[in-house]
């Protein structure tokens, strides 16, 4: 074996060492629902990513876009996971405060200030 560190890894393998799912498994359910490498979409966990390539995918609600920077060598820590991309995803959208929270079956006093407040101007 050489002492290198290979030049691609699994997209599934990379997915959990850069922290975006708890699992491999995780990771792979994530590939098959819709991950695209440099905007091909793949179909399997098995596909090959390196440094350069950029990985678009959904996570909940919001798409990731992030450029493959490194390959780790172990799960590590948040530091080190965030070391191994460039995060090129738009900003989440501001949250709707308009709409009320569904903490629980009726608006409380705050809720019913909030609502009745006008919206602050973006302007400002």
């Amino acid at each position: 074996m050489s002492d290198l560190a290979p030049d691609t890894m699994r997209v599934d393998k990379w997915l959990w060492h850069a922290r975006f799912a708890k699992t491999r498994s995780v990771a792979a359910g994530l590939v098959k629902d819709g991950v695209r490498v440099n905007g091909t979409r793949i179909a399997k966990p098995a596909a090959q990513v390196g440094p350069g390539d950029v990985l678009t995918f959904a996570i909940g609600a919001r798409v990731r876009v992030v450029k493959v920077l490194g390959l780790g060598t172990r799960r590590g820590p948040a530091p080190e996971a965030q070391a191994l991309y460039d995060d090129m995803s738009p900003p989440p959208p501001p949250p709707d405060l308009s709409a009320p929270k569904s903490a629980g079956p009726r608006p409380d006093k705050r809720d019913r200030r909030r609502f009745a407040a006008p919206a602050p101007d973006r302007l400002d």
